[in-house]
């Protein structure tokens, strides 16, 4: 497709943002047809009419779109929370504004005004981060024609060159419009034959000599909490005190195009439970999503290509942080130091992993570099550094990405380790003193319309520690080919794609074992009420404790919407798997229903339910049933009250256990929360939450620990 060019109209004008486009500035702003329907592949013309439209005043971005509907009674959509309308009838506007075609913004509005904004790249294939968060404006109303949105989004909620020469930044508007099945309408028509999408984007220019602004964001925040527990069942409830912590971020746009962070006292309350992950035979350490502004803000300056070097929620309790991020030319930088009153390491290795814990005060340090390298080349180096007086780990990495044409690429990473371990560790985990070891990973992929192929080698010596990241495996080398094909039929079609995937790999020891050698081949389909399903078969040879196990097993994977309004999906497997607690193997079976309901624009449930079990020799070693409800209730844009249910059900056989277990094994949470916003930092929560269990030794549940907390934070605007 041809690139297009758009002038960004430059306007004076009071605007409201309300939803309706009742200004004279609305009729000057640059026009922007969405003329191209990129989903369901194949015919290019759109289903509906819609038309964006785009100016700037000197301090602010304006966008509006009108989305026609022939029939606005379907329009889904509801009274959401933030980043939770990828599902409904949404319009976005994605910009890349260093025009680098590699990273930009994306910023979501759906029918009733709810936000969703994302960073996103494009270097290594296409990635985008809901994490994000930015503070902007937005409204919408449905009307008898569609509906009707408007957004303002700050300059200084975005990164760009410096300067006041003409800008040429890269666009993209965009439509998801569910119906019987999805459709995706843009001003861009994608070519599927060319793996990138933001080299693709169309051209804004026009914008020039934006004025310097102080561009200083400060969010003090106050978070107070009461931790109740019952140390023995059955006791009385022993009343912790009112712990009170008073925290600020600060975050100084000191250039349009570098960002200070500051942080004292960064908060961890998550506000919203974890999803209970069923660890129950598993032989790795679970991972969790971040969720603290200061370490959100930046992120992607150090994401590597292959390797998970900064996992930040292992900064467990940090007094302080301090972090400069930011992109000048063809040129990308991110500095973060930091302190943890806990030191939590994961200790790998190719059986599994292990979590350790210092009781003692660590310093934590990253540094990250990128230079892209013509079109779409880049050039990375990382390292981290974490270290107490008696313990430090350093990893040095560098990689990158080589395109040979707009198809095929080539991907590589190497690290390298410094790790020397404390008495502690040496004595618990058999660590030796010091530890050195390297990794590294090159990968080589074809990506086209209609299939792709690729494959990588992959080794990890014995002694690697990315401490500060998510490793959880080393002592491998892995070799891996894979590809699949694809067919396209028509939106009216029962199947409007269906493809499959084929998958081989083999991993060995350092020590030249053979540790896994797996196939898999996956057929996946699309089709109408926005279904899809997803059948995989997987034959595996795993070498574990000093025996091989073959395991086959097969998987479902599906979900469709019966309603408008209900959405039902399904994951099921059946085969053989090792018990790793005693290095056998049995057959296994999962069952994971899901159910997300709008029961109308206020109210949300979501039920979701893990049935699992392992039979040895036709005996239950153990049956697992995980529940999770969660209600959602929004009173409007900015006030919600949130429950969550939670209940874990583990029943063992201690007869097939080779040392005591408790063999009943039930766990329950509930957090009841209501929260307040205005914005992504301005937000008002009040909750209470709760725990219980009941073992061998208790007859029926019992709680035995309990939460009151509050929080309020607000971001003043400089």
């Amino acid at each position: 497709m041809t690139k297009q060019q758009f002038n960004l109209v430059h306007q004076s004008a009071a605007i409201e943002i309300d939803g309706e486009l009742t200004e004279a500035a609305w009729q000057q702003a640059t026009h922007i047809p969405l003329i191209y329907r990129n989903e369901p592949v194949g015919d290019l013309t759109p289903p509906v009419k819609t038309d964006a439209y785009i100016f700037e005043d000197g301090e602010s971005l304006y966008v509006a779109f009108i989305a026609h509907d022939p029939d606005p009674t379907k329009i889904r959509a509801a009274l959401r929370d933030r980043d939770d309308l990828w599902a409904d009838d949404n319009v976005a506007l994605m910009i890349d504004t260093f025009n680098d075609e590699r990273t930009g913004y994306e910023f979501y509005v759906n029918p009733f005004g709810a936000q969703g904004d994302m960073a996103m790249s494009d270097v290594n294939g296409w990635a985008e981060d809901a994490s994000w968060n930015a503070i902007w404006d937005s409204a919408a109303k449905i009307t008898t024609e569609g509906y009707v949105v408007e957004m303002r989004i700050p300059f200084s909620a975005l990164r760009f060159p410096k300067g006041g020469a003409q800008q040429t930044w890269s666009i993209a508007v965009w439509r998801n419009y569910p119906r019987e099945v999805l459709y995706q309408m843009a001003n861009v028509g994608f070519d599927l034959d060319v793996a990138c999408s933001l080299c693709q984007f169309d051209k804004l220019v026009g914008l020039s000599n934006i004025p310097e602004t102080k561009n200083i964001q400060i969010v003090p925040s106050l978070t107070a909490l009461r931790h109740d527990e019952k140390p023995i069942l059955p006791s009385a409830w022993q009343a912790g005190e009112v712990d009170k912590e008073l925290g600020v971020d600060l975050r100084w746009g000191f250039t349009q195009d570098a960002v200070i962070n500051a942080t004292i006292n960064p908060d961890f309350s998550t506000v919203e439970a974890d999803t209970i992950q069923l660890d129950i035979n598993s032989n790795d350490s679970l991972y969790y999503d971040e969720k603290r502004p200061f370490f959100l803000d930046g992120a992607s300056f150090f994401k590597t290509n292959h390797f998970n070097l900064l996992y930040t929620r292992n900064i467990a309790a940090p007094d302080y942080g301090v972090k400069l991020t930011g992109k000048s030319d063809n040129h990308s930088y991110g500095i973060l130091l930091t302190d943890d009153e806990n030191t939590n390491l994961i200790i790998p290795s190719n059986q599994g992993s292990s979590l350790a814990n210092l009781d003692e005060k660590s310093k934590v340090a990253a540094l990250s570099y990128q230079l892209d390298i013509g079109e779409q080349n880049n050039l990375a180096i990382m390292s981290t550094h974490r270290e107490t007086q008696s313990y430090h780990n350093t990893v040095l990495s560098i990689g990158g990405g080589y395109w040979f044409n707009p198809s095929d690429s080539l991907q590589y990473q190497v690290s390298y380790s410094d790790t020397e371990n404390s008495n502690e560790l040496q004595q618990y985990f058999s660590l030796d003193k010091h530890q050195q070891g390297a990794a590294y990973k090159l990968e080589l992929s074809r990506e086209n319309r209609d299939y792709h192929l690729y494959g990588s080698l992959e080794n990890v010596a014995t002694d690697f520690r990315a401490d500060l990241g998510y490793e959880p495996e080393v002592d491998y080398k892995n070799i891996t080919l894979g590809g699949g094909q694809t067919w396209y039929g028509d939106n009216q079609d029962i199947l409007t794609s269906w493809e499959y995937e084929t998958e081989w790999d083999k991993t060995f020891a350092q020590n030249g074992d053979l540790l896994e050698e797996e196939f898999e081949l996956i057929f996946l389909v699309k089709g109408q009420m926005r279904s899809y399903a997803r059948l995989g078969l997987t034959h595996t040879d795993e070498f574990y404790f000093d025996d091989f196990f073959k395991q086959n097993s097969a998987y479902i994977q599906a979900g469709f919407y019966p309603s408008q309004n209900i959405k039902l999906t399904l994951f099921t497997e059946y085969g053989s798997e090792i018990d790793y607690h005693h290095a056998r193997l049995g057959d296994s079976f999962t069952f994971e229903p899901d159910l997300t309901w709008d029961v109308n624009n206020h109210l949300q449930i979501v039920l979701s339910h893990k049935f699992n079990y392992l039979e040895l020799d036709g005996e239950r070693l153990f049956t697992a049933n995980v529940t999770d409800l969660r209600l959602y209730y929004k009173f409007n844009m900015q006030s919600m009250l949130k429950l969550i249910l939670q209940y874990e059900n583990i029943d063992k056989d201690q007869q097939l256990y080779q040392r005591e277990i408790s063999e009943v094994n039930k766990d329950y949470g509930t957090q009841l929360v209501y929260s307040y916003k205005l914005n992504a930092q301005t937000l008002f929560y009040l909750g209470y939450s709760d725990t219980g269990y009941q073992d061998d030794d208790l007859k029926s549940l019992q709680r035995n620990q309990r939460t009151f907390f509050t929080k309020f934070s607000y971001a003043w605007q400089l």
